[in-house]
């Protein structure tokens, strides 16, 4: 069965935190940025949770465990149990234990967060491609990461044992700006060997699979910053999302998105969740939300009005997305954009 094309952000008369029962939570750039919390995180979760919405957490770096995750969120403000943090390295643990035998040896080339994956699936973490692994696994390990690492890793991967990596992220946030994420890290060993790994982190379905085993949501709301990872992982897994622009993704790279990467609410921070989503509407030849008004010409798109600069950019990627149909939009949205401060 074929899936509608998204033309439009969607509106929603209720608050986010009580039309979904729980809210799938990217961590980078969307509830913390090197380490610290962004604003308005903090308060808005707690908000969210005294209505009644549950919490999961839901990060592609493999180099933390939810142990851990768990105690920098309560650090931040934010009561968290392990049991509500789901990681790439448990969905890419969990593919592994389901392609070789119980009790196999496999490479880690990452953090300890990878490790415990490992063990909890009964599988046994090793440092070499000597010690007769049945796989190969590759996670962020952060920046101390040592080269010889990712050698370890091609010597294996050439002799034929199968690689997973946890995920295939080339950028990750940090509080000093954007970083090499594991994306980066996989291509060293891909040029190295030709193989391609199997991967299991957003946005493919063994990392949604992973959080809805883990947390049994129902009504599920996928929140995050990165168009590639958190919006297309929802499309993937066929459930709504909520972009916030605290993170890695700018208005132009959100009116250019193609189908798997549009969402389904767009608002600039944790507060989205606490609040209805205004309406985008059909005017004329254009698209109006709130006191905007948005219309594709041959060349750019033309911006009128004024009022909340998030309307107006809900608008633009109304004008932006149904000039693109299937495809990314090329209009120029530069000079409505500047005019938002966006």
């Amino acid at each position: 069965m074929s899936r509608s094309v998204r033309t439009r952000p969607e509106g929603s008369g209720q608050a986010l935190s009580e039309a979904y029962d729980t809210a799938l939570l990217d961590l980078d750039g969307v509830v913390y940025a090197g380490g610290s919390a962004i604003a308005h995180a903090v308060e808005s979760l707690a908000t969210a949770r005294a209505g009644g919405m549950h919490l999961a957490y839901v990060t592609n770096n493999a180099l933390r465990t939810p142990d851990t995750v768990a105690a920098h969120l309560t650090e931040l403000g934010i009561p968290t149990g392990a049991e509500d943090v789901i990681t790439s390295a448990q969905a890419v643990a969990r593919l592994i234990s389901e392609q070789v035998p119980a009790g196999a040896r496999v490479l880690v080339i990452g953090g300890e967060g990878l490790r415990v994956a490992l063990r909890e699936r009964g599988l046994e973490p090793v440092e070499s491609a000597d010690d007769d692994p049945a796989a190969v696994v590759q996670g962020y390990g952060g920046p101390e990461l040592p080269w010889g690492r990712f050698a370890e890793a091609s010597y294996a991967v050439a002799r034929g044992v199968p690689w997973f990596a946890s995920n295939t992220d080339l950028t990750i946030p940090s509080g000093r700006g954007i970083a090499p994420g594991n994306g980066a890290a996989v291509e060293v060993v891909r040029i190295a060997t030709g193989a391609e790994p199997q991967v299991a982190g957003k946005p493919l379905p063994p990392m949604h699979r992973e959080t809805i085993l883990r947390t049994g949501a129902e009504r599920p709301l996928v929140v995050g910053d990165r168009l590639d990872t958190d919006i297309e992982g929802a499309f993937n897994g066929e459930v709504d999302s909520l972009l916030v622009l605290t993170g890695v993704t700018d208005g132009a790279q959100l009116l250019a998105a193609p189908p798997q990467h549009r969402p389904t609410y767009v608002d600039r921070d944790l507060r989205g969740l606490l609040t209805g989503q205004p309406a985008v509407t059909a005017e004329g030849d254009g698209f109006r939300c709130g006191g905007w008004t948005v219309t594709a010409g041959a060349e750019r798109l033309e911006l009128e009005g004024e009022g909340d600069a998030l309307d107006g950019l809900r608008a633009l990627c109304a004008a932006a997305w149904t000039a693109a149909g299937e495809g990314s939009c090329g209009l120029d949205g530069e000079k409505a954009l500047a005019r938002l401060g966006l």
